[in-house]
């Protein structure tokens, strides 16, 4: 099962999200989600752990505790939607006038 880790601290690495998880069960793999531009964390992560049970374990025993100084949300992982289109959300593009953008 794959688990949706946020709020968490912008220092917090794979590693301590794998010390984490693995109390609860075999950690398959961990993801801190890092910003493209500036290399910094950005506050979430994914944490993939193979039995069902373990993973809903660590969800209840996890969802809602301080790691560091902030309070973490931890649930299951949902597939994003329409990750290709994010600045468009789904909305037909239509220009408002009838500009072709040619030159005469």
């Amino acid at each position: 099962m794959r688990i949706y880790v946020g709020g968490l601290p912008y220092q917090t690495t794979e590693q301590d999200l794998l010390a984490l998880f693995e109390v609860s069960g075999q950690v398959t793999s961990t993801t801190v989600i890092m910003d493209r531009d500036t290399g910094q964390s950005k506050g979430f992560g994914f944490v993939e752990m193979g039995d069902d049970q373990a993973a809903k374990s660590a969800i209840e025993r996890l969802n809602g505790t301080v790691l560091g100084d902030r309070t973490i949300i931890v649930n299951e992982a949902r597939e994003r939607q329409n990750a290709g289109n994010r600045g468009n959300q789904g909305r037909e593009r239509r220009s408002s006038s009838s500009y072709q953008g040619g030159r005469d």
